[in-house]
């Protein structure tokens, strides 16, 4: 459950959706370059795993909070960055990037001027999720494959339900999509293996 651009930083949305949903589901979230460790350690026991910084609609701390604020959050409660960024945009924060501890991209990075930028940061350990097929500018079995390529634990599914800003929503054939781009055994590891990994629920570590 990823909270949206228009919820800002009110956390009263996701963590009553989280608590709605029980286990199995976590959320990503954005704060305040002021938020406290104990509002961090609240929301972690709440089911939260990522701080997203919002840099496509705003509603998020800054670029210039990335590096300070992923690290302390990455300290304090284990969480990643995930940023919805057009991947063109990257080329001027890929040091940062790969100098994080954990990082993932939303939306396929959005554009085919940055999928370059986004496999180099692929290569790099930077995870990529599978969503908002009807946002990019791409051939999304393209961008699927290439990243695929690169590192098949790197892309993580999502329905980016209720898609209200997109100019496609989400339909379920995208799941047919992703099969059908890298067959059963890579469809498995986007559509659950590598993000129950990469947000700690193979650990039983929800709440």
């Amino acid at each position: 459950m990823v909270s949206g651009s228009f919820q800002a930083f009110d956390q009263g949305y996701l963590k009553e959706a989280l608590a709605r949903l029980g286990r199995g589901f976590v959320g990503v979230t954005q704060l305040p370059p002021t938020v406290t460790d104990a509002e961090l350690r609240r929301l972690d026991r709440a089911g939260v795993r990522a701080l997203r910084f919002n840099l496509r609609r705003g509603g998020s701390a800054g670029l210039a909070d990335l590096d300070r604020l992923a690290r302390r959050v990455h300290a304090t409660v284990g969480w990643h960055a995930e940023l919805y960024v057009d991947s063109a945009a990257l080329d001027e924060v890929t040091a940062t990037l790969v100098g994080l501890p954990a990082v993932s991209v939303d939306h396929l990075g959005l554009s085919r001027a940055g999928l370059p930028t986004l496999l180099r940061l692929v290569e790099r350990g930077v995870r990529v999720k599978a969503t908002g097929f009807g946002r990019i500018d791409m051939d999304p079995v393209e961008a699927l494959q290439a990243i695929h390529a690169v590192d098949p634990g790197a892309l993580m599914f999502g329905t980016d339900l209720p898609s209200t800003r997109a100019p496609r929503p989400f339909r379920d054939a995208d799941v047919d999509l992703i099969r059908d781009a890298l067959g059963d055994a890579g469809a498995r590891r986007v559509l659950g293996d590598n993000a129950r990994a990469f947000y700690r629920l193979e650990a039983g570590e929800r709440g």
